[in-house]
Order: C-alpha cells, then structure tokens, then sequence
C-alpha cells in the first residue's frame, strides 16, 4: 500500500450537487480499494485560466492509501469524468491530514510574500531615516557657513 494525494477541480456548476457528486467519487475510490484518509473541500476558486470554458472551478484535495496497481483504472475514471476539469495524483511518503502537500505551498508561498513585504517596508523606513538624516546635516552646514 502506498499514500497518495489526489487534487480533483470540479465542474462549479454541482454546487447545488456537489456532496451526492462527492458520494460518488468516494464510492469509485473505495471499489478501487483506496482507503479515504482525508478529505479536504477548498471550494470553489478562481481557476489561472479557462478550462473547458469555466473560469471557476471547485476544488478537493484527498489523500488516500492505496494499491499502486490500481493507479491507472483511477487516472482513467478521473479522465473520462465530465465533472473533472483537472486532476493531480502524486505519491507522499507519509499523510498528515494538517497540511496537504498542495495547500502547504500556498501557505509557504503567502508567508513568503508576507516576509518580502515587510523586509521592503522595512528598507523603505531605512531609506527615509538616511534620507532625514543626510537632509539634516546639509541643513546644519548651510547654518554653520
């Protein structure tokens, strides 16, 4: 058995379908024989670009315990599912239902941008302190003279 995480953007239209949807998708994921570790439902988000004319689309993010033999009859149910704009299958060392591997790098990369803008700010003040300062001299000299 080995761990996976599998990221599924959904059609945003099963909204209002969206948990018999899920019903189903956990009902093809236990006849493959993966155990459902975790389930994380992200919603529904801006997609980078279209697919398949939707500019939206719902997002899910499952980590699973699996046979890896049954990989390929999963990677074609997920493609030949209309519901399924895109999927991502990979294979984890370990689960760890806090943090998936996908929403872990979008926190990593918020946090960084975070840091990035403070360490500009923090130049900027900088800047303006010597600014102050060098202003401050040249006005001590004029005195001075």
């Amino acid at each position: 058995m080995k761990n996976y995480e599998l990221a599924l953007i959904i059609n945003p239209d099963l909204a209002s379908r969206f948990n018999p949807y899920k019903e189903h998708l956990e009902s093809v994921l236990s006849e493959l024989d993966f155990k459902n570790i975790y389930c994380e439902n992200v919603g529904i988000r801006e997609l980078a670009y279209p697919i398949k004319e939707f500019s939206k689309g719902h997002y899910l993010i499952y980590q699973l315990e699996g046979n890896p033999t049954e990989i390929a009859n999963l990677e074609s149910k997920l493609k030949y599912d209309n519901s399924v704009l895109r999927h991502l299958l990979l294979t984890v060392d370990e689960l760890n239902s806090s943090d998936s591997f996908l929403t872990q790098d979008t926190r990593d990369s918020k946090k960084l941008a975070e840091e990035r803008a403070h360490e500009a700010k923090l130049k900027n003040e900088t800047s303006i302190n010597a600014d102050s300062d060098t202003l401050k001299a040249k006005i001590t000299l004029t005195q001075h003279n």
